[in-house]
């Protein structure tokens, strides 16, 4: 068998930044077990294969895992994968006007939307769920243990631990300072006491940032789906759309919060977070970023 793949670097407009990606393009007839195999020997925070789309009028269908599990949905390889199938079916179109991808998931079709602008291939997503908030997480003590943390050094300007999914539940943990955020040190036999997760994933955040450009710096930790920290996180992203609103109450209109991650692992990501708002409710939640086709080869076995 030889299956093409490709490599790509996502919520990046730089080579060997952001979150990298193995995508196979021609996955149709892959059996499960083996995309899972071939996920963990890519051992990369996700692998994507592109099968036929179970309707006609869709783009594609996306089958994503990690080195351990399949996920319904992610944020990152929904950006790539938008990036890739529209430069290698359409690269003239794309240059001329957006492009617009249905793709389907199993948490739902997810219309996605390809540009060029200035070179490098951009591509958004409106979030397929409404992001919601599902809890609050009352155990700051275990919280601070899990990540070396005072308890003081947890939540700032009335933001506080909470639980919220756009798919993928998240616990969203706000830290006061840079410096607190970047001095953390993970214990992950902790997680699981102190996040009410079946798979334990977190998204801890601070106001201050590398870049005075950007409105949030952010370090996400998913040991609970085969991966440790992660450089850049689309679906965390969209569930962050619940906490935002609920803690800034922002005006009516759109919104755009700029994501900063990866810093801490040498490979700085931006990923545009927009929430639109009407009569005081989130209404609708979109992910956006860069991406750079890196590589390309063929899987022989």
């Amino acid at each position: 068998m030889r299956l093409a793949y490709h490599l790509l670097d996502v919520f990046t407009d730089q080579p060997l930044a952001g979150n990298p990606l193995a995508v196979v393009p021609d996955a149709e007839g892959l059996d499960p077990a083996l995309m899972q195999a071939i996920a963990r020997e890519f051992n990369l925070s996700e692998t994507v294969f592109v099968v036929p789309p179970r309707d006609p009028v869709h783009t594609a269908a996306l089958r994503i895992f990690t080195p351990a599990l399949e996920l319904p949905f992610a944020g990152h390889p929904t950006i790539g994968a938008a990036c890739l199938i529209a430069q290698l079916r359409a690269p003239d179109m794309i240059g001329r006007q957006p492009l617009r991808l249905v793709l389907e998931e199993p948490v739902g079709p997810v219309v996605c939307e390809v540009v060029r602008v200035q070179g490098a291939l951009r591509a958004s997503f409106v979030a397929p769920n409404a992001p919601q908030l599902l809890g609050e997480i009352p155990d700051r003590a275990g919280i601070a243990a899990a990540f070396g943390l005072s308890e003081a050094e947890i939540g700032f300007d009335g933001h506080a631990p909470v639980v919220a999914s756009a798919g993928l539940p998240f616990a969203f943990v706000p830290v006061a300072s840079a410096a607190a955020l970047d001095a953390i040190a993970p214990d992950f036999s902790r997680f699981g006491a102190a996040f009410p997760l079946e798979r334990p994933a977190v998204f801890l955040y601070t106001r201050e940032t590398v870049d005075p450009a950007h409105h949030v710096h952010v370090r996400v930790f998913v040991p609970g789906l085969g991966a440790h920290e992660d450089p850049a996180t689309g679906s965390a992203a969209c569930a962050f759309a619940a906490v935002a609103a609920r803690f800034e109450r922002p005006e009516d209109g759109e919104h755009t919060i700029v994501i900063e991650q990866g810093f801490a692992m040498g490979r700085p990501s931006q990923i545009a977070l927009t929430m639109r708002i009407a009569s005081g409710a989130l209404v609708e939640t979109s992910v956006g970023g860069a991406c750079v086709r890196i590589g390309e080869g063929v899987l022989v076995f």
